[in-house]
């Protein structure tokens, strides 16, 4: 299955916590269980916590309520307003109030009283009200190093700085264009060993030309090795040997050394659109709330878990029996609810 939509955690996280071979059949399986845990996430919570552009347009709320000013967004949660019409007639941004106050998410939108706007229907009172903006839960990004190299504004592939920060399944930003991580591909980082490497766990010191170039958490490949980068002190490397299930070997001053930093991507994802990009350019993660992040990632594991055993991870019998694992999962999932499911609610007339 191909990524369609960004999964709060990564194929990279879960393989990680697994400590599972890389190969493609692996990546399909883990793949398919990010989606399903996203989607199950959204679900439960009843909203979506990834950002889009969008324009949505709503009812007018009719002249026989008494609160025809307030309009209720329901699942259509607000992050920002660009444009707001009623009637065909621009609404200023002094003339309306957003609602709650501490958010996004927005969840209403409410005429200033202390003005002469209004929300008219125009013609009729079906989709008279049009919002351009930012829809979802919130718009928090870290940081996710720099583009490698210029990017046109059709190619489907982009080089990035450093792989740690950026996995399949995020969502990442350049400029205004966002755009969904469906792949990665390993890259000669231009560096090659400054010394050998012993064929030894105990081997753990990778010289390098210039270790700024590598990131805390990144997976590298000298020949047929991975390593896991667990600290840098200047230009040595500390790294975990026969990372991702591969072979411990030997290595030789001079080998080329690669990295997972090309991206397969879908260009002008979640509303944007598709341009040009210079080198060095920001590279932006969104970051989902960290809760709905572990919950996403603890989905996702066991659902891979589960298939592994062919979903027989049960215990006792008849009226007794239960899951052998994941009873932390529903534990996490009532904490995630709490914190930021859409609850249910009565609208004041």
């Amino acid at each position: 299955m191909t990524i369609s939509r960004p999964t709060y955690t990564t194929r990279e996280a879960v393989k990680a916590r697994l400590d599972v071979k890389l190969t493609a059949r692996m990546d399909g399986i883990v793949d398919d269980a990010i989606q399903a845990a996203a989607e199950d996430v959204d679900r439960l919570c009843h909203r979506q916590f990834w950002p889009q552009v969008d324009s949505r347009a709503f009812d007018w709320p009719t002249r026989e309520s008494p609160t025809s000013w307030r309009l209720w967004l329901d699942q259509h949660e607000l992050i920002s307003i660009t444009a707001l019409t009623a009637g065909g007639t621009t609404i200023a941004p002094a003339d309306y109030l957003l609602y709650p106050v501490g958010g996004p998410p927005y969840t209403r939108i409410e005429i200033n009283l202390g003005g002469s706007a209004a929300f008219a229907p125009g013609a009729t009172h079906q989709k008279a009200i049009v919002i351009g903006g930012l829809f979802g839960y919130g718009n928090d990004e870290t940081a996710a190093g720099t583009l490698a190299a210029l990017l046109d504004g059709s190619s489907t592939s982009l080089t990035v700085s450093s792989s740690a920060a950026v996995g399949v399944g995020d969502l990442i930003r350049v400029d205004d264009e966002r755009m969904l991580v469906t792949g990665r591909a390993s890259v000669d980082t231009g560096q090659n060993l400054a010394a050998d490497l012993a064929a030894s766990a105990a081997a753990a010191g990778m010289v390098v030309a210039d270790g700024s170039a590598y990131a805390l958490g990144e997976t590298l490949a000298v020949d047929t090795e991975r390593f896991r980068v667990e600290d840098i002190t200047g230009n040595v490397l500390t790294v975990r040997r026969a990372w991702d299930g591969s072979t411990l070997a030997a290595h030789t001053s001079g080998a080329d050394i690669y990295a997972p930093r090309t991206l397969t991507v879908v260009r002008g994802y979640a509303g944007t659109t598709a341009a040009a990009h210079t080198q060095g350019a920001a590279v932006r993660r969104h970051a989902p709330p960290a809760l709905v992040r572990q919950l996403a990632r603890a989905e996702a594991l066991a659902t891979v878990q589960q298939e592994a055993a062919a979903y027989a991870r049960v215990v006792g019998s008849g009226d007794n029996e239960r899951e052998a694992s994941g009873r932390g999962v529903k534990a996490l999932r009532e904490d995630v609810y709490g914190a930021y499911g859409r609850k249910a609610r009565i609208r004041a007339v």
